[in-house]
């Protein structure tokens, strides 16, 4: 069955638009689109963004490993370094530092009408990836190579079983998220 999804592109492409669209909704139901509760994470008054985040970590973590556990997922880590990281932070927090949307939030916002994020954030987002596009060759030369890692992960890394890391990190995350929820934060 996968394989027959695997070889229809506009099958995937569509199921892609319609995870989106859904990713698009619980974020929005999630409040997390609102420019408030964005700032409010920023200064540290409002937790809904942070609950919100790592609770999709814990769910698509154990998810994504358990379907590879199953045989039903493989996973393809896409090769990194620190120049890139550093690149795509600066960008990243650069047009979340100025408007106070990330690319999905920024979508999300969009989606339910804001005009802040339609006219700021759209705009934004344009240029900074032709911004990029047009220094790409430069930076793809000498700096995205920098600190080169590979496709290595932590357990590849620390030669363990991902469930090694997986069971204490999920642990770790829901712990921390009911204290944030009991201490009212």
């Amino acid at each position: 069955m996968y394989k027959t999804l695997h070889a229809k592109k506009n099958v995937q492409l569509g199921i892609g638009l319609f995870i989106g669209i859904l990713f698009g909704f619980f974020l929005q139901k999630g409040g997390v689109t609102r420019y408030d509760v964005i700032m409010g994470q920023l200064l540290l008054t409002d937790f809904t963004v942070i609950k919100v985040m790592l609770a999709a970590v814990v769910t698509g973590k154990i998810g994504v490993h358990l379907l590879k556990s199953l045989g039903k997922a493989e996973l393809h880590p896409k090769p990194g370094s620190f120049g890139s990281t550093v690149i795509g932070g600066l960008l990243f927090g650069i047009g979340f530092g100025i408007l106070g949307y990330c690319p999905g939030t920024l979508a999300g916002a969009i989606g339910q009408g804001s005009l802040d994020a339609l006219f700021g954030g759209l705009i934004g987002l344009l240029i900074g990836a032709g911004l990029f596009a047009a220094f790409y060759p430069t930076l793809e030369k000498k700096i995205l190579p920098k600190g080169n890692f590979g496709d290595l992960t932590l357990p590849q890394l620390l030669k363990l079983n991902p469930w090694v890391l997986i069971i204490p990190l999920a642990i770790g995350i829901i712990a921390l998220l009911i204290w944030i929820e009991t201490s009212g934060l």
